[in-house]
Order: structure tokens, then C-alpha cells, then sequence
């Protein structure tokens, strides 16, 4: 099973990339996890047409990288109260025939005490074309400057051990939707439903 990790910080060396990095490097049960720094590429502003896709080579790259993901890993900074401009925008370039019924772990990065509204807003109106199935779990890093720094594992405060606990929970609970839901693709592959195309859009 194959981990895409999407971090969608607009600053380059941000926390959220400092995160998925940390994600990386944890043992899983992926067979192999990738992450990609979405400022990094200069993606076109999503107008609704096709060509915007197929013209951009780096969205060409990372559409790769989506379609052989079996599950991914959506990480946004909070701005404002919001999720990033760029996780938005790279929501809405997603192709439902890349992405539809894999799993996505949604993770929310904060300076301070909050976070909770980009999760919020991810799972109301993000999700719904693309038919990324956002798990039950999702984290919140707070204060993220103060964790997710320390090398040396003697040196982990209690704080940040259960943060990298909870954090392992959800890698290992997003493995085994993956597992479930590749299942399930394959079976609506195999048996779609007959008028199958008028639905590729939620309601």
C-alpha cells in the first residue's frame, strides 16, 4: 500500500512540510510514503477546465503520484480560521477517476491552541467531487513550533510522546481503511452501477 503526503503550506520550510516529514519517517505499515510540498510546484489557479490539467507538467506529476497513492495524508497550515489556499485549490484539480473511495487522513497545523476549523471546513465542502472518503480520525497539531523537533528520544517530553502515539494510531488506522477500501475499488470497477456516469458528481 502506497502513502501520498500532501502538505499545503505556502511558505517554503513551513511546519505542516516539518510534519509530513516527521510521517515519513515513522514506521508504518505503508509499503512506501511519499511527500509532496505543494509549494514547491507552480500549479495553475483551478478554472474549471480541463486543459488546466493536462497542460501543466508538474500537475502531471503530482497526478501520478495521486493515482498510484492507495491512501493520502492532506496536511493545511490554519489561516485565518480557514484551510489553505493551496490545499483548496489542489482539492479542486483532483480527479475523481484518481482519487474516488481512497482514504484521506485530514491534519490541521496551529501556532497556537486552535485548528479545528480547517478539518471542519475540509470534511464540509472539500471532499465532495473528488470522493476522497476523509477517515474518522483526524489530527490537530497545536502549537506545532513546540513539537515534532526532538531527535533525541530521551529528550521527548510527555506532551510530544502521546502526540507521536496518536499520530502512529492514525497512520495505522489509515492502513487498514486503505487496505479495506482498495476492496472496494476493485469491486466498483468490476460491477459498476449501471448509469455509473451521471453520478460523478455528489450532490
Amino acid at each position: 500500500m502506497n502513502l501520498l503526503i500532501i502538505s499545503s503550506s505556502q511558505r517554503t520550510a513551513s511546519q505542516s512540510a516539518k510534519v509530513a516529514e516527521f510521517m515519513v519517517q515513522l514506521q508504518s505499515a505503508f509499503t512506501k510514503l511519499e511527500h509532496i510540498e505543494l509549494c514547491k510546484y507552480n500549479l495553475p489557479f483551478w478554472d474549471g477546465e480541463q486543459e488546466s490539467r493536462a497542460t501543466n507538467k508538474n500537475w502531471r506529476y503530482i497526478s501520478e503520484k495521486i493515482t498510484n497513492a492507495d491512501a493520502l495524508v492532506l496536511i493545511t497550515p490554519e489561516w485565518g480560521g480557514m484551510a489553505s489556499p493551496l490545499m483548496k485549490n489542489f482539492l479542486l484539480m483532483c480527479n475523481n477517476q484518481q482519487t474516488a473511495h481512497k482514504p484521506a487522513l485530514l491534519v490541521a497545523t496551529s501556532s497556537g491552541i486552535s485548528g479545528a476549523y480547517p478539518i471542519a471546513e475540509l470534511r464540509m465542502n472539500a471532499l465532495k467531487n473528488n470522493k476522497l472518503v476523509a477517515v474518522p480520525d483526524h489530527l490537530i497539531i497545536r502549537n506545532v513550533e513546540d513539537v515534532l523537533n526532538i531527535q533525541n528520544e530521551i529528550e521527548i517530553n510527555t506532551r510530544d510522546s502521546k502526540l507521536q502515539d496518536r499520530i502512529k494510531y492514525s497512520l495505522h488506522m489509515l492502513y487498514q481503511y486503505s487496505q479495506a477500501l482498495f476492496a472496494i475499488r476493485k469491486q466498483h470497477q468490476n460491477t459498476p452501477f449501471p448509469k455509473q456516469q451521471e453520478y460523478v458528481y455528489g450532490m
